[in-house]
């Protein structure tokens, strides 16, 4: 064969060895086991590097290499959700069940306190333009803003829909998923006031969000579909199709890559391209009920709680988890 076209074989295969492998990018490589009931919402990775992982009424903290146990912060019931504010060594957690935040130590981990919120706390975040940890009250349909360095809640703001889930700017913005009414809210934290109301229809169902703050785009995962919406004007920009039971969405920035957790057990990677061009890049076969996500940027792992679940006794009843199964699928 003579070496041009021998070349040109090469190339071929090359090209196509790329596109096969950028198919197959992400896989589950390992899971860390958790003792718990099974009973979880959301993850978050620490300002120590250790996972929090919620547990009905307890927080496994795990090192997020090995999946050993660091500590457990406890008296949280019905936790949903974790947040820090590394600078004061202070950790929270919005605890459903009762109404309040549960604030810890980062290096301790023990509770210093707990402070009375809106009706059924359930995401809960740092904003940095205002130093405040806020919480989605989805009971009360509002958000209590906490001041850390007091720890009491400062303001109420009324969203009028069921906050699922939010995600500041960074400026004193913050931007909400109004789960109810399917639409996103912003929220001026300067005056405390909804500035905004955008809907996202068809889509229905948000859930998790995400935000990349270079491009001012906004990642809402809802029933089927991720909009992405732009945050200045509130125009959908796209509508891509996900799994079903998508309850978190993360951003790398420095892949541009989004990714959705769906409950059925894939997870939809998304490639940013430009400000208004996305695509879907691959689907990735995880675990039924991995349903809500966080990602190490630093290490490009993605972390997913999950469980095995028996087999449905009844048609729309969610089957029960199996005892002794849950854990974290680690994603890279």
């Amino acid at each position: 064969m003579k070496p041009v076209r021998m070349l040109s074989l090469l190339a071929t295969l090359l090209f196509a060895g790329t596109d096969l492998f950028a198919q197959h990018h992400y896989q589950v490589i390992k899971s860390f086991p958790v003792f718990g009931m099974g009973k979880w919402d959301y993850i978050a990775l620490g300002p120590d590097g250790n996972l929090y992982v919620s547990n009905r009424n307890r927080v496994n903290i795990i090192n997020k290499n090995t999946g050993d146990s660091v500590g457990v912060i406890s008296n949280t019931d019905g936790v949903h959700g974790i947040a820090f504010v590394a600078s004061l060594n202070k950790g929270y957690t919005s605890n459903g069940s009762a109404n309040n935040v549960t604030v810890f130590d980062i290096k301790t981990h023990k509770e210093l306190r707990q402070i009375t919120t809106g009706e059924n706390p359930d995401a809960i975040f740092y904003e940095p333009w205002s130093g405040k940890i806020i919480t989605c009250n989805g009971r009360s349909k509002d958000l209590s803003v906490i001041d850390p360095k007091t720890d009491k809640v400062v303001v109420t703001i009324r969203v009028e829909g069921r906050p699922e889930t939010a995600v500041a700017d960074g400026k004193g913005m913050v931007y909400v998923n109004i789960e109810d009414k399917s639409e996103i809210v912003a929220v001026d934290i300067k005056s405390n006031t909804v500035v905004h109301r955008w809907s996202l229809a068809p889509a229905e169902g948000p859930t998790g969000l995400a935000f990349d703050r270079s491009t001012q785009r906004l990642f809402a995962g809802c029933d089927n579909m991720l909009v992405v919406l732009n945050a200045v004007n509130g125009k959908i920009v796209a509508k891509l199709p996900i799994g079903d039971g998508c309850d978190g969405v993360a951003l790398d920035n420095s892949t541009k890559e989004i990714f959705t957790s769906n409950g059925e057990g894939t997870m939809t990677v998304i490639k940013e391209i430009t400000a208004n061009d996305f695509s879907v890049e691959e689907t990735v076969t995880t675990q039924k009920s991995a349903r809500t996500i966080a990602i190490d940027e630093s290490t490009h792992t993605i972390y997913l709680p999950a469980v095995e679940l028996e087999p449905a006794t009844e048609p729309g009843k969610h089957p029960a988890a199996k005892p002794g199964t849950f854990s974290v699928l680690v994603v890279k």
